[in-house]
């Protein structure tokens, strides 16, 4: 194992970044997190300075030390400026968690870490989800300005999967299918759509050791391409259960409002194509080789099925459909 390091997360009671906390204690390395606290609380074992971002005094209790690495995972291009104004002097590696939303071009399959960006988001702030590409490129270019690109790890995630999730999003489909009797009826959009998850444990685990061995460069920081078919699959083989999967086309669910990826009445993780034909199958090959190593579907699927069960099958949901929307709309799907 790596030397122990002197670690900053800024975060750390939310989901990965209190699984990034989470793996570095578990390594034996000194770990502080900085969070208000509002998503959870830091995990044990780590030194928990309670600090809110949009404070002028937000970094007093950290910015005097000196840091091996810090990890930050923010889309505010302010508080992620205000961070490295405070802390790149006294950081010797920094982590960014990007996203692969910084990329212009969705629609062509297969692209690399070199593809084209959106332009920087420079407007007023704080910014909202409208321009969440567009801020995270912002974000990147504020690391590499402040630290220099020799020092800086930016990690473009995508789906993330796994224990702890409450996005709603890969859940959605273990809750739904594990809440169904055997042969019910469940809408499901077209199952070929590609589909690149991540198990937040691999993820988290990756970017600890980015930190211990100074990682730096661009990574996109995803899973293998699989199918949503492959994703049911798994959801069915983890719940045990047989329910009866009502596939409907995307123009009838275009037609009939249902959202793509995430939010209130949506079919969670389902893109339409071909216009994200490239969104989910993004190349791989540099992470990989960076150590990133994802493990089997089935495993991230079983640990979302878990972490559902515990929070309650039949509760509400920040994304997916509504059980009377569902029916009203399978009585309408043609058959």
């Amino acid at each position: 194992m790596a030397s122990s390091l002197d670690l900053l997360v800024l975060g750390g009671t939310s989901w990965l970044g209190g699984t990034v906390a989470r793996h570095a204690v578990d390594r034996g390395h000194r770990v502080t997190c900085l969070a208000r606290g509002e998503s959870g609380a830091a995990p044990a074992g780590v030194e928990w300075v309670r600090a809110d971002r949009d404070h002028p005094a937000a970094y007093d209790e950290v910015g005097d030390r000196v840091w091996d690495a810090v990890v930050e995972v923010s889309w505010q291009p302010r508080f992620v400026r205000a961070a490295l104004q405070r802390l790149a002097a006294s950081t010797d590696h920094w982590v960014y968690v990007s996203s692969g939303s910084v990329y212009a071009d969705d629609a062509t399959p297969g692209q690399g870490e070199d593809a084209r960006l959106h332009p920087p988001y420079d407007g007023p702030e704080p910014v909202d989800w409208e321009v969440y590409g567009p801020a995270k490129v912002a974000c990147e270019q504020a690391c590499i300005d402040a630290m220099g690109q020799d020092h800086v790890l930016l990690a473009r995630a995508g789906l993330i999967g796994g224990y702890g999730d409450r996005s709603d999003r890969l859940g959605y489909w273990a809750g739904r299918v594990a809440r169904a009797p055997d042969g019910e009826a469940v809408l499901v959009p077209p199952l070929d759509v590609p589909v690149q998850v991540v198990d937040v444990d691999d993820l988290a685990a990756w970017l600890v050791t980015a930190a211990e061995r100074r990682t730096a460069g661009v990574f996109n920081a995803l899973g293998d391409t699989t199918t949503l078919r492959a994703v049911l699959d798994a959801c069915v083989a983890a719940a045990g259960t047989r329910p009866r999967l009502v596939e409907a086309t995307q123009d009838w669910l275009v037609e009939h409002n249902v959202e793509p990826w995430m939010g209130p009445e949506s079919l969670p993780v389902w893109l339409p194509q071909p216009e994200y034909a490239g969104f989910m199958t993004r190349r791989t090959e540099a992470g990989r080789s960076a150590g990133l190593a994802p493990r089997p579907l089935a495993e991230t699927v079983t640990a979302t099925l878990r972490w559902e069960r515990e929070r309650g099958l039949t509760r509400d949901r920040r994304a997916g459909l509504s059980p009377r929307h569902e029916q009203e709309l399978l009585e309408a799907l043609p058959a």
